[in-house]
């Protein structure tokens, strides 16, 4: 799975082996070869996610994680399978999309969750490759397909239901894009 990596906040470390992983296992988990696609990842911090924010969504703060998908591949009808990507080609890879992550809040939360910090960022890059991918939580029936797929990809990585401690309450609702 190409990763363009950029990680401007060191605090990171090696990012690419997890989000290369993340990513290959739930595409691969959609039925998609991982190497006909390609995703950006911004490992920053919170000032520089706060500002992203602001610039694209009006929101003050920072967030957890942002995304920008290249198509919308959103599906007509709440609760449907959105629109299968296109691949490229293993010598030229389609691209997805953008993430952007941030260091503080992600740390933040896992703590707060009782998670590691791996296993958190594990499921916010399964959660935004998903938004990449056409799937939301603006419906009810949205947001349960896109929960119950990330459930099954996170499991296939050996990482609990995100979901059944948060008293149903939906990641992107707490600031993913």
């Amino acid at each position: 799975m190409p990763v363009e990596l950029n990680t401007e906040d060191a605090r990171w470390g090696d990012l690419a082996p997890l989000a290369e992983r993340s990513l290959a296992v739930a595409l691969r988990h959609l039925g998609h070869d991982p190497a006909r696609f390609e995703v950006s990842l911004l490992a920053c911090d919170d000032a520089r996610i706060k500002a992203l924010n602001a610039q694209f969504r009006g929101k003050a703060g920072p967030t957890n994680v942002l995304s920008w998908p290249t198509w919308d591949l959103s599906a007509e009808v709440p609760g449907a399978l959105p629109e299968p990507p296109e691949p490229g080609s293993i010598d030229d890879p389609e691209a997805l999309g953008d993430l952007a992550l941030a260091f503080e809040t992600c740390q933040r939360e896992a703590m707060e969750q009782g998670k590691t910090l791996p296993d958190h960022v594990t499921h916010l890059i399964v959660h935004s490759l998903l938004h990449l991918l056409g799937y939301d939580h603006e419906s009810e029936q949205d947001a349960q397909l896109m929960e119950e797929t990330e459930t099954e990809i996170l499991a296939t990585l050996g990482i609990a239901d995100p979901y059944a401690s948060l008293s149903g309450l939906h990641m992107g609702h707490n600031g993913a894009a």
